[in-house]
């Protein structure tokens, strides 16, 4: 009982910081167009309000819709955190106003026209035909077939829409789907100390989903290292200080970049990664998930900024995080 109470307590703070953080920047953004309430309020009657008509089943609704996708189901080592997460950004949807989230943890949404498991169209019920984005932390081989895949890279590349994805999501189809770590911006290359205490730096506190975060920072999580990946294609956001770490074999990068969070365009759709979130207790700070809740904001189109792919900082100023003039 005494820990329901503290869950209770937790989740009615995380909701009122989420609604007083979107009301302080809601003259800098514009406002989500809802009936019966503003953007950035949560709207009266809860979770059916501001929609057509029908429900979860009915017409399409004025709020956006994220699709929280995490098929875990060949993870070696299940991530604890998942199912918090998950939850965390269904909340921060439903309390904030901005969205309405479906929560699966298989991958048949997947697909503009999903089949149940008898191989019949599916009578109803979310997929990628009524999403504008997706919150992803599936982990490793995940089973989607070759038309799947395709409306997949459609939602995101041709159509335009939002693609956000958190730790484990790095290492996912790494070995079987190369298009989708070409999307991500790259793959999973092991986590050399673990879960270790680093120092991260913030390279762009002009972007909204970091603008929160000191242009350094102690933080302790499980950092993931990423192959694959270019900076004349991604944005990145934030960045493990290397100089501060204890040396270690496993690490493969020669100048000492190493990338924790980006964003890109991929096609027209708009991308972002964070490793951020490896622990449950993660998805509680403050700081972690306003970053996701601004990053789901930008991919939804909500918000704007400026992610030109920039070089690694070579000077003293900007590797330790300056803002550049």
């Amino acid at each position: 009982m005494i820990k329901t109470m503290k869950v209770r307590v937790g989740l009615s703070l995380l909701a009122a910081a989420c609604i007083c953080a979107v009301s302080s920047i809601a003259q800098q953004t514009p406002p989500v167009q809802q009936q019966g309430g503003r953007g950035g309020e949560p709207q009266q009657g809860g979770r059916g309000a501001g929609r057509g008509g029908g429900g979860r089943g009915g017409q399409r609704r004025n709020r956006k819709v994220v699709l929280a996708w995490a098929d875990t189901r060949n993870g070696i080592a299940q991530h604890d955190s998942t199912s918090h997460a998950l939850a965390l950004i269904e909340r921060l949807g439903y309390e904030s106003g901005m969205w309405d989230t479906y929560i699966r943890t298989d991958s048949n949404i997947i697909s503009y026209h999903p089949l149940m498991t008898t191989g019949q169209a599916a009578s109803g019920g979310p997929n990628l035909t009524i999403a504008d984005a997706i919150f992803f932390m599936g982990h490793r081989e995940i089973q989607l077939d070759d038309q799947q895949k395709a409306d997949l890279l459609k939602f995101v590349h041709d159509d335009g829409k939002g693609f956000v994805a958190s730790h484990v999501a790095l290492n996912a189809m790494m070995q079987s789907w190369p298009e989708f770590g070409k999307m991500m911006g790259g793959t999973y290359d092991e986590h050399p100390w673990g879960t270790v205490a680093g120092t991260v730096i913030n390279e762009d506190p002009n972007f909204p989903a970091t603008k929160q975060f000191p242009l350094s920072f102690p933080f302790t999580d499980e950092f993931y290292q990423v192959k694959g990946f270019s900076r004349e294609d991604s944005h990145v956001l934030l960045r493990l200080d290397l100089s501060k770490m204890p040396p270690n074999n496993g690490v493969h990068s020669p100048n000492g970049d190493f990338p924790l969070a980006w964003a890109k365009m991929y096609g027209k759709g708009r991308v972002f990664y964070s490793c951020l979130g490896h622990s449950d207790k993660t998805w509680d700070d403050p700081d972690v998930y306003h970053m996701y809740f601004e990053a789901i904001r930008w991919a939804l189109g909500l918000t704007d900024a400026d992610i030109t792919p920039r070089p690694y900082p070579t000077t003293p100023a900007a590797a330790n995080g300056a803002p550049k003039n």
